[in-house]
This record gives C-alpha cells, structure tokens and sequence, in this order.
C-alpha cells in the first residue's frame, strides 16, 4: 500500500483513544490537542490524582501496530485513516500528568498564583512599573499544549517499539519556560559589566550609520545611538538588583494616531527606523534615542521611548502613518479586537501534509529501546533557525531526547555574542540553545548549500523558520530533499499562519499579538489593549512548533514517507483566542492607574469569552456544569484563586527577599504568592532549586516534563489507581552527543566541523506520591 498524497492530511492518532480526568483549562486544551491529532478522547468522573491537581489525560488505546516490536516502518492509514493493523488497548495507560507547583516546592493552586511565583506578571507589568497579571491563563494554555505534547511523544515511542512511558508537567514548568530567557539574563556572570558599558560595536553608532540590525541587540551591527544612555537594562533586562528591571520613564508602545487608530511598528532595520521617523517630521536626536529601547524590546521587556516620538505620529492620521511606513519599509497592525481577529482554522492545526511513497522508499525510524527514557532517543534534528520560536522548538525536541545539531553562518550564530555573557555564550542564546550541536555553514555558497543538503540528508527532522520559500531558494524543500531523504519529516516554524497585516508585514511577537487579538484579550477592565512585551506568541508559537514535529513524526510512523509541517506565531493568537479570557487578572486587580496609560473605557469591549470562541477549546460533548471557575481551580475557589497559607517567615537567599513570600493580600486583595520582583532572587531561592540547572553561571531552565515507565499510571476505567498516579524515579534526558557523527564528515567547502553546546538540561523532577520534590544536582558547568 502507498502513503495518501501530498495533499493529503491523515491523522496521526487515529483509531487511538484517551481519556481524562479533570477539567482544568490545560487539561481542555491537551484534550482538544489529542483530538486533532485523530485521537478520541473521553472524560472519565473521579478524584484527581495528588500528582495531577489540574488534570491527567493519557492513552488507552493506540494503532494495532504500534508498540513493543514495531519499528516505526509505517503500516498505511486505511481509507478512513485509520491504521491498518486495527487497534490495541494497552495494559497500562500512557499519559501526563498536569500540575500546577511541578518541581516548584510552593503550594501553587492555580493560574494566578503560578503567573505570580514564576515572573510573569513581573515580566508582563515591567514596561509599566509594576506587576501586572496576564488577562489570559497563559501557564495554563502553555502547560495543555506541553501535555499533549508529552502524551503524542509517548505514543511515538510506542510506533518505535519503545517502553511505555508516563509523563508529568505543570504550569510552573510552562510560565518558568516563557520567562527562561529573561532568567538567564538576570543570573548572567557577565550582566554587571554589560550593565556598565555599552553593547559592543562601533561606540555611538546610531540610526543612519549601520548596518540593519536583528530584533536582538547584534554585537557586530549596532550600538546605542546618542542621548540614550546605558542602563542595566541591556544586560537583558537584569536591572539594578539581578532582574528587578526598574521603572524606566518614556513612552510605551503601541502608538496612536491623530484619528484615533491605535497601532504596533516593526523593523529590524536600523535605517528603516530612520527613514521613517525623518519623513513624520520627529527630531534626529529623539529617533536616535529611540532605536536601541525598540530594537532590545525583545530582550529586556521594557521599550521607554522619547515622548517626541509618539508625539509625531499623534499629530497625523492613520494614512498619513501608513504613507510614511510604506515609503520606509516600516510593518504596521492595527490592535484589532478578537472578533476582528477571528479566521477560519487550518485542515490541520499543524498543516501536515504526507507525501506519495511511491517513489524512493523511506527507511523506518529508529528503533527505541526497551529501557529507553527520552521518547526521542537516537532521532536527529537539524536546526536553521534564529530568534526565540524556532530555538526554543529545537530545545524542546531535545529535551525529548533527540540530538539536535543547528546550521550557523561562518562564526557562529551572532547571537552567541551578545551581552550579558554567561561563560563565552550568551545567556539568552544558552537559554534557548543548549544542549546542540552546530555547524557552520555559508548558504550562500554553492559549497555551503551542498553541505547543508548533505547534513540535512541525514536527519529524521529539518526545523526552519526562515521566510516561506527561502527554503526551497537554499535547496533545502520537501521536493528537493525528497531523493536523498524521502523519509525527511520538514518543519516549517513561520509567522503568518494566516492573513498578515499588510503584503511582506513583519511576523514577530507584537505585531502578532496586535493583529491577532491577543493585545485585546490582555487587557483589565477601562485599559485599552496592548501587546505584552514578554514575548507570548514567541514562546507559545516555539511550542506549537515542536508539538508539530513530533505529530509529523507520529505521521511519519503511521505513513512510512516523508512529512511536512507548518505552524506559526498567529497559531499561538489562535489558540490564546480560543482559550479566551483568563482567571488570573480580574476585575478590581489594581484601581491605581499605571502612569502613561489610557484608564478610559474601551467602546465595545467585552468580558469572558466572545460569541463564537470555543471556551478553552473543550471538546463540546464535555459537562461544564461542574463547580468552580473556569479556570481549572477546584470547587469552592473564588476568583480562580486558592488562598494559600504560609508560615509567615520569608526564606531568603543572600540578603535578598525571596519570592513565595504571604506578606498579606497580593494585588486585588487576595491571598496567595506575592508577585515576584527579581528574577535572580526567584531563580536562587530554595523553592526553585529543582526547577533550574546552572550553565556557563547562568539559571537555565530544565525540561518541562518527567518521563518514567508507565507502570503506575491512572487507570483508564474507574479514574485513578488508589487514588494516585504514582511515579518511577525522577529520570534525566540524556544531553546530545558533543559531535555530530556522520552529520558534516567530508563535506566540502563552506562548512565547518565545530560542535557546540554543553549538556542537555536534566528533565524536571517529579513528585513522589506524598508530594514532596525530588531535588536533583545543577548540571555541571562545561
């Protein structure tokens, strides 16, 4: 039998059933995940396991040939999709477990406390000067996608004749994911002397006099222009303190025209920036002062721009801004409300489309052995990307186990030098690309473009998030690799899923959150919507774009040919649409107006979820009519949040308060984690010791999930087994091989053999039937 066409999107999980308890919203979201993937999914009614206070979901039922003795080779999905060897309930589930602490040794119980503990709402608020709590249960969003995530890469291990595993993950583990860049800036060895001097480069080179430069600050493109000053800020946001960030003066975006038109900009083009402000008329030394804030939004979370610059646009209309903007390059979107951001879904969440095996046959998968404990050991993925989507997918398929080797440009990625340094990388680039091997290579040379088809050639995975059809420009598509590796599973982690703001408009964070709703669904009650400047759709978008590796994979196994993907950052706004608004920041949160802000109510908006938006993405058939908020906190929790005692005494880590702290009702009067207010103090507190390995010096995260044999798994028929999913041993991924063995032996010209990166961070711990954290040793420094 042959695979379906090119055009074709099977299944991956079809004939398989799961089931689920709890009715949390990750546990909504990792069902309805499952569910696109094919499988069928089912509530069972009890009590939660003491392991899994917001849900547990797992697999009961898996394609007949999946399982010990398969090898991945591919049995063809029937007429229907279904797997051709029928189907085979499985003696022991294989499932996730949602939390909400995870390794956090806190009494965590819902969204608000996570966001409040982990540093989101100190990232979120940080622009504005105080803690602010996300209008959406981003944890929550995060760690659903994360589960189902864990549960499809399980049942790859089963297509792989490999062991049944169980997994865990929590919210914690997802909020600490999204604020793991941030942290490893604030715990940087190097972010006192990048705090005290100015980015590297050409002193005083401002907007005018350079190269472009990435969203980024670039060592070998930029350096602050005139007027600007240095501040801790550059260390990556560490500021005074190690992470407070202080309350920086200026002007915050997005922007507003004389008609009213509320708007984001992006370039990452310092010349872009200069032409456009020059033609609104604003004064050289204010677009100066402006471009270094903008251009290190991404990694700071903070953007204090010169009040002469929102002050130029305010004195024009919307067209006259777009005038401007298209003469100079500069991406412009609108901040559209969520029913303007509403657009059809796409066939497949992750537009998988299997490829005729007709041609060239593929070889199987490798085999996973029987005491494996990474569900991806002993698979290959080569990573093109750059920024925070793309590596950050990377570093999860390889915290799944998978050796992972990136393709860098002649002197390694620009990135790796950019301050605050944590050994001689940077902290941010060690946050997201650990663990991986590199190769450089120039792609635009014949020579480099050969050595990147030949490494390529080797891999179960190519992860790219170059701009569509740069790919196939390299020689890098489905179809020019379809000889050489017919089997080659293609991820394409893109920007616009679906209809961009404007032809060739910028796909990056805040210009997505503007134009796909999220800036709306952020916003407190009499607050106009605006984007975050913690990158949301980045880092959720890296996620989705990993979930769509390993569902490819899954199809690969089921299908015995080649896949493509495609996901993207307007994917992330989807589902944070479909999620809808959050428990965490509620109405009467702060009553103080943030200084800079608009308090005037917004005409039109809205609370809880828009018609038309699937509530959390549950399956419909679910009862809702169950107590408590529709936050996932338990019946009896008011406003999403459980007061949470403590003993009163603060721990504290070398002088400094440390997060966890009761200190009386957190922001809107409620009980529960004072908002962190330093990242390196959260990062070393005691609580977090498990949460955290220390790399070149610096506080990486580790893996969201455990993995351990599925021996003590919940059982499918009644609920829990004795009321508890019990766990095996806390278990560590194994790190990538230091080299990348066959990967560039012989290739010529333009390639060099460097590998790169310490250890894979281990996999976080998970908690023993009574509760307690299993601590594992920080990785050791390399």
């Amino acid at each position: 039998m042959t695979a379906p066409p090119v055009d074709a999107a099977p299944l991956p999980l079809a004939g398989a059933a799961a089931r689920a308890v709890g009715d949390s919203v990750a546990l909504r979201i990792a069902a309805a995940r499952l569910e696109a993937l094919g499988c069928a999914v089912s509530r069972v009614e009890g009590p939660l396991p003491p392991q899994a206070p917001a849900g547990w979901i797992g697999l009961v039922a898996v394609p007949g040939e999946w399982g010990p003795g398969g090898n991945g080779s591919g049995a063809a999905p029937g007429a229907d999709g279904s797997g051709g060897g029928g189907t085979r309930v499985l003696p022991v589930p294989v499932g996730c477990a949602i939390g909400w602490s995870g390794p956090v040794a806190a009494p965590l119980a819902g969204e608000r406390d996570v966001q409040a503990a982990c540093g989101l709402a100190h990232l979120h608020g940080r622009a504005r000067g105080a803690a602010r709590f996300l209008g959406v249960d981003y944890a929550s969003v995060c760690a659903g996608v994360l589960a189902a995530q864990a549960v499809a890469a399980c049942a790859l291990a089963l297509a792989r004749g490999g062991p049944a595993l169980s997994a865990s993950v929590s919210a914690a583990q997802a909020a600490l994911l999204a604020a793991g860049p941030y942290v490893a800036a604030a715990t940087a060895p190097g972010r006192e002397a990048a705090a005290g001097a100015s980015v590297p480069g050409r002193a005083g080179a401002a907007p005018g006099a350079g190269a472009p430069v990435t969203g980024e600050a670039d060592p070998r493109r930029s350096a602050p222009g005139p007027g600007t000053g240095s501040s801790a800020l550059d260390a990556g946001g560490a500021g005074a303190g190690g992470g407070r960030g202080a309350v920086v003066p200026g002007t915050v975006p997005p922007f507003r025209s004389a008609d009213g038109a509320r708007f984001e900009i992006e370039t990452l083009d310092a010349e872009v920036w200069l032409r456009f402000w020059t033609d609104l008329g604003a004064a050289p030394a204010a677009i100066a002062a402006g471009w270094p804030p903008f251009q290190r939004r991404f990694a700071t979370a903070v953007c204090p721009l010169p009040p002469e610059l929102p002050a130029a646009i305010a004195a024009v209309d919307l067209a006259r801004v777009r005038l401007a903007a298209r003469d100079a390059g500069m991406s412009l979107a609108l901040v559209r409300a969520v029913r303007e951001a509403e657009e059809p879904d796409p066939a497949s969440e992750w537009r998988l489309r299997a490829r005729d095996a007709a041609g060239t046959p593929a070889a199987p998968l490798a085999a996973l052995g029987p005491d494996a404990a990474a569900p991806l050991a002993g698979l290959r993925v080569v990573e093109a990307t750059n920024r925070v989507q793309g590596p950050l997918a990377g570093l999860l398929l390889a915290m799944l186990g998978a050796e992972v080797v990136r393709i860098e440009p002649p002197g390694g990625d620009p990135m790796r030098g950019v301050a605050p340094m944590a050994g001689d990388s940077s902290a941010r680039f060690l946050a997201l690309n650990r663990g991986k091997g590199a190769v450089e290579t120039d792609l635009k040379s014949a020579a480099g473009r050969r050595a990147a088809r030949d490494l390529a050639a080797t891999a179960d995975v190519l992860l790219y998030n170059w701009p569509p059809g740069r790919a196939e420009g390299f020689g890098l598509g489905p179809d020019d690799l379809a000889g050489p590796a017919p089997g080659l599973v293609h991820v394409h982690a893109d920007g616009w899923g679906g209809r961009a703001p404007e032809p060739g408009a910028l796909a990056t964070d805040y210009l997505v959150q503007a134009h796909g709703g999220v800036a709306d669904l952020l916003a407190g009650p009499g607050r106009e919507p605006a984007p975050s400047l913690l990158t949301l759709t980045d880092v959720l978008g890296g996620i989705l774009a990993a979930e769509g590796a390993v569902a490819a994979l899954l199809l690969r196994a089921r299908t015995g040919a080649g896949v493509r993907a495609r996901t993207a950052l307007s994917d992330a706004a989807r589902l944070l649409r479909r999620a809808g608004r959050g428990t965490a920041a509620e109405e009467g949160e702060r009553s103080a107006p943030v200084p800079g802000e608009r308090s005037a109510p917004v005409p039109g908006r809205r609370s809880g979820t828009g018609p038309g938006q699937r509530d959390g993405a549950v399956p419909q058939r679910w009862d809702r009519t169950r107590t408590g908020p529709r936050g996932g906190t338990a019946p009896g929790e008011r406003g999403g949040l459980v007061a949470v005692e403590h003993d009163g005494a603060a721990s504290r880590t070398g002088g400094v308060t440390a997060p966890l702290e009761s200190g009386g009702p957190a922001p809107g009067g409620r009980s529960g984690p004072v908002p962190v207010e330093d990242l390196a103090a959260m990062a070393a507190a005691p609580a977090f010791a498990a949460a955290f390995d220390t790399v070149g010096g610096a506080s990486c995260v580790r893996a969201p999930w455990s993995f351990a044999p599925a021996a003590d798994a919940p059982s499918a028929g009644t609920g829990p087994r004795d009321g508890a999913a019990r766990r095996g041993a806390p278990v560590r991924n194994e790190p990538a091989p230091g080299g990348t063995s066959g990967a560039h032996d012989g290739a010529g010209g333009g390639t060099s053999g460097r590998t790169t990166g310490p250890d894979i961070p281990h996999a976080a711990p998970s908690t023993s039937p009574d509760g307690a954290v299993a601590a594992h040793t920080p990785a050791e420094n390399r």
